[in-house]
């Protein structure tokens, strides 16, 4: 059994094609997706509409919550929360009202059985949607903040955008990275993979190149309110 795990997307349809094309040709029998699907990318429509063609699980990020509800004081700095409520607006006015309902009605996690491989997948943390745990996190925190699912062998997150695979008390803990803005310096898409048979296990982490002046292209030809800055995170991979 083939799985891939893909989130943040973040609008990124061009670089969601991408990893689609990569997966398709990796054989892989499922795909879960771990949220962050429209907010800050010039294709929020096109990126939702191809999550809903994969007729898979999907859960529900930070920035899915941001699309419904919008940008609350102390979630980020106040010196961009008006300009991030902006871009939200922007995205909200891309999409259906049916979108909106079908962000906010996603659940905040998976728990996945295969072959006796238990896996917890969730965005941030088991209990947030916000939680920063970073790839230089202390084992305790690991532990006590992400491995809450205390049967599962594999624990899959996203949200940090810096992919990475740890090994604690004889479990994996994966992060993802990800699709449509990594923020580790590597401007390819990023995605996890999880294969298992006969007892057997293996993850890893999949790099895909795309086009990415076309999507640059994109912002500044569909006035994106932060087209300058979000064209420089997708240049360089850095925020």
């Amino acid at each position: 059994m083939k799985i891939a795990f893909i989130s943040d997307i973040h609008g990124n349809a061009i670089a969601l094609e991408a990893v689609l094309e990569d997966i398709k040709k990796q054989g892989i029998d499922k795909i879960y997706v771990l949220g962050d699907i429209c907010y800050r990318g010039p294709e929020p429509k096109r990126s939702l509409d191809l999550v809903r063609s994969l007729h898979t699980e999907v859960i529900k990020g930070n920035a899915d919550e941001w699309v419904v509800r919008g940008v609350r004081e102390g979630e980020v700095a106040d010196k961009v929360l008006g300009l991030m409520n902006h871009e939200r607006q922007w995205i909200v006015e891309q999409l259906e009202p049916s979108d909106i309902d079908y962000l906010e009605s996603l659940p905040a996690q998976l728990n996945i059985s295969i072959e006796d491989v238990e896996i917890s997948a969730f965005h941030a943390t088991p209990t947030s949607l916000f939680d920063i745990v970073l790839p230089n996190a202390d084992d305790n925190q690991i532990e006590t903040v992400l491995m809450q699912a205390q049967e599962a062998q594999v624990y899959v997150y996203a949200h940090i955008h810096k992919p990475y695979i740890r090994y604690l008390n004889g479990k994996v803990i994966m992060n993802i990275g990800s699709v449509g803005l990594p923020f580790d310096g590597l401007a390819k898409a990023s995605y996890g993979l999880v294969e298992i048979e006969d007892g057997h296990l293996k993850t890893s982490i999949r790099r895909v190149g795309y086009e990415l002046e076309r999507v640059v292209k994109l912002y500044h030809e569909l006035n994106y309110p932060n087209a300058e800055m979000m064209s420089n995170v997708i240049r360089t991979a850095r925020i």
